[in-house]
C-alpha cells in the first residue's frame, strides 16, 4: 500500500470514528402525538465554557419528524452549570411536521446527554411523556 492510500484509509477511519462519538452523544425518542408517531432526537455537539451566571451552554441539533414531515434544527441550550442534571423548557410548533399544536418538553441534560424529561401537547393540555 502506497502512502497516499495508507493516509486516505487513515482519513477514512478517523472521520468514522468522529462519527461514531457524535452518535454516541444522541438520544432519540418516539411519542404518539394524536395517533401518529413523532420521533424526536437531540445531538449534544459541544459545550461551551460555563458563564458568568452559572450557565452551560449546550450545542446541540434537533431533529423531529413524522410521516408527515420532518425538520432539523441548531440550537444551543441554557442549562445550570456544574450540577449533575439540568432543566430547560422548550416549546416545538407541530405544524412542520404535519401537526397540529405545539409541544412542551422538558429537557434534561445528564451525563453529555440531552433527553425529553417530559411532554405536553396544547391545546388541551395532552400529556405525552
Amino acid at each position: 500500500m502506497n502512502a497516499y492510500a495508507r493516509t486516505a484509509l487513515a482519513l477514512v477511519l478517523a472521520s468514522a470514528g468522529s462519527a461514531s462519538a457524535q452518535g454516541s452523544r444522541c438520544t432519540r425518542e418516539t411519542f404518539p402525538v394524536s395517533g401518529t408517531p413523532l420521533t424526536v432526537s437531540y445531538c449534544v455537539s459541544g459545550e461551551k465554557p460555563p458563564g458568568a451566571g452559572g450557565d452551560l451552554p449546550v450545542r446541540v441539533t434537533e431533529n423531529y419528524s413524522t410521516p408527515r414531515g420532518s425538520f432539523s434544527q441548531q440550537n444551543t441550550l441554557q442549562f445550570i452549570a456544574g450540577e449533575a442534571a439540568s432543566r430547560v423548557i422548550e416549546d416545538v410548533a407541530l405544524t412542520r411536521v404535519g401537526l397540529e399544536g405545539t409541544l412542551h418538553l422538558t429537557l434534561v441534560y445528564r451525563g453529555g446527554l440531552v433527553r425529553v424529561e417530559s411532554a405536553l401537547l396544547t391545546p388541551g393540555a395532552i400529556t405525552i411523556k
